[in-house]
C-alpha cells in the first residue's frame, strides 16, 4: 500500500498515476464501444427511416465523435495528476487544438456527404458543363475556408493574438507572393481557362504534347485521361501559356484517301473510278453527302494518282466509318478490274 501511496514519480503517486492510466483505458474501451454501437445500433435504425440525411449524418460523425471521445479521456486522464502550471496549460492547448480539429474534420465531411448525395445528381442532370468545372472548385474552396476557419479560432484559444499574426502575414506577403509564384501563375491560369472556356470536361484536346479526355479542371491544375489510360495532370499555367487543340470542337472529320492506279487505265478507266468513289462515299454511313470531292491529281512515278476527300460526321465512328469505306473501295474497285498500282521498275537494255 506504501508503494502506491508513499513514493512520488514526477510528481505524484503510482496510484495516482494507475488512476489516470485507467481513465484513459476505460475511454478508450468506451469509445470502441460507441463505435460497436454507431455500426450494429444506430446505423441499422436510421437505415429504416425515409430521408437519407440521418444516414449520412451518423456515417460521417461516427469517426470524428469516436475520437472526441478519445481526446476529453485523454485529457481528464491528464488533468486529475499533478503536473506544473506550464505543462497543464500545454496539455490544454493541445486539448483545444485537437477538439476545433475534430469539429472541423466533421463539418468538411459532413458537407462533403451532402454535396455528393444531394448537389452532384443535380449536376450531373444538368446540360451545360459550367457547374461540372465549378462543382469541384466550390467543394475544395469550402473545405479550406472551414479549416481556415478552424486553425484561427484554435490559434486564437491557445492564446495567440491572431489580429496581429495576420497583420504581420500582409508584412510578409511579398516574400510569400515571390515564393508562390507558381502557385499564382496557376491560380490565374485556372481563372483563364474558366473565362476563354478553350474546353470543357469530357472534351478530348492535345494539351502539352498529350491527347486525351479532361476528367477535371481544378484551380492550380487540370488532369487528363490519356488514350493509354494514363492520368496526367498539367498545370494550369502551362495551358494558359501554350496552344491548345480541342479535337472534340472539330464539326466534322476531314479525311483525304489518296490511291494509284496502273499506267494502262485510260482516260475513261480514270472517270469511272473517281465516280465509283464518289458513290461509295456517298453511300457509306456517317460521310457528309454535301462535301464529298474527288479529283485525278497527277502522274506518280508508278502510278496514275486519284484522290476522294470525304468529311466524317461528328459523332459518327471514326474508326468504323473508315474502315467500312475501305473496304467497299477494295471489293468495287476490284470488281470493275480497276487495278491498282505498286512500286514497279522497268529496265531496257540496248544491245551493243
Amino acid at each position: 500500500m506504501d508503494l502506491l501511496t508513499g513514493k512520488l514519480y514526477y510528481g505524484n503517486t503510482v496510484k495516482q498515476w494507475l488512476i489516470a492510466a485507467g481513465i484513459i483505458i476505460c475511454t478508450v474501451l468506451l469509445a470502441k464501444l460507441l463505435y460497436w454501437v454507431f455500426g450494429n445500433v444506430v446505423k441499422k435504425i436510421t437505415a429504416k427511416t425515409k430521408t437519407r440525411i440521418d444516414d449520412i449524418l451518423v456515417d460521417m460523425l461516427e469517426e470524428p465523435v469516436v475520437f472526441s471521445v478519445i481526446i476529453i479521456g485523454v485529457w481528464y486522464g491528464l488533468a486529475t495528476l499533478n503536473m506544473s502550471n506550464a505543462v497543464h496549460r500545454w496539455i490544454a492547448t493541445g486539448y483545444y487544438f485537437l477538439i476545433i480539429f475534430a469539429i472541423a474534420w466533421s463539418v468538411t465531411r459532413v458537407l462533403d456527404a451532402l454535396v455528393e448525395e444531394y448537389l452532384v445528381p443535380l449536376v450531373e442532370k444538368t446540360e451545360g458543363d459550367l457547374d461540372d468545372q465549378l462543382l469541384p472548385i466550390v467543394r475544395k474552396g469550402v473545405k479550406i475556408t472551414v479549416w481556415a476557419i478552424a486553425v484561427i479560432v484554435a490559434l486564437n484559444n491557445a492564446g495567440y493574438d491572431v489580429g496581429a499574426l495576420l497583420a504581420g502575414l500582409g508584412i510578409g506577403g511579398l516574400a510569400f507572393a515571390l515564393a508562390a509564384q507558381d502557385s499564382v501563375a496557376n491560380l490565374f491560369g485556372g481563372f483563364t481557362i474558366f473565362v476563354d472556356k478553350p474546353f470543357t470536361i469530357r472534351d478530348r484536346v492535345v494539351l502539352d504534347g498529350y491527347d486525351g479526355t479532361v476528367e477535371e479542371i481544378g484551380i492550380r491544375s487540370t488532369r487528363l485521361r490519356t488514350l493509354a489510360g494514363r492520368l496526367v495532370t498539367i498545370p494550369n499555367s502551362k495551358i494558359a501559356n501554350n496552344v491548345v487543340e480541342n479535337i472534340s470542337s472539330e464539326p466534322a472529320r476531314k479525311v483525304i484517301l489518296g490511291l494509284g492506279l496502273t499506267y494502262d487505265m485510260d482516260d475513261r478507266k480514270i472517270q469511272q473510278a473517281l465516280s465509283l468513289l464518289e458513290k461509295i462515299a456517298g453511300e457509306t454511313a456517317g460521310v457528309d453527302k454535301s462535301k464529298i470531292t474527288t479529283a485525278f491529281t497527277g502522274f506518280g512515278d508508278f502510278s496514275l494518282n486519284i484522290q476522294l476527300i470525304y468529311w466524317i460526321e461528328k459523332g459518327a465512328d471514326i474508326f468504323g466509318v473508315q474502315t467500312a469505306l475501305n473496304l467497299k473501295v477494295l471489293n468495287e474497285f476490284a470488281k470493275e478490274g480497276l487495278e491498282m498500282a505498286f512500286p514497279t521498275q522497268e529496265i531496257h537494255t540496248k544491245a551493243i
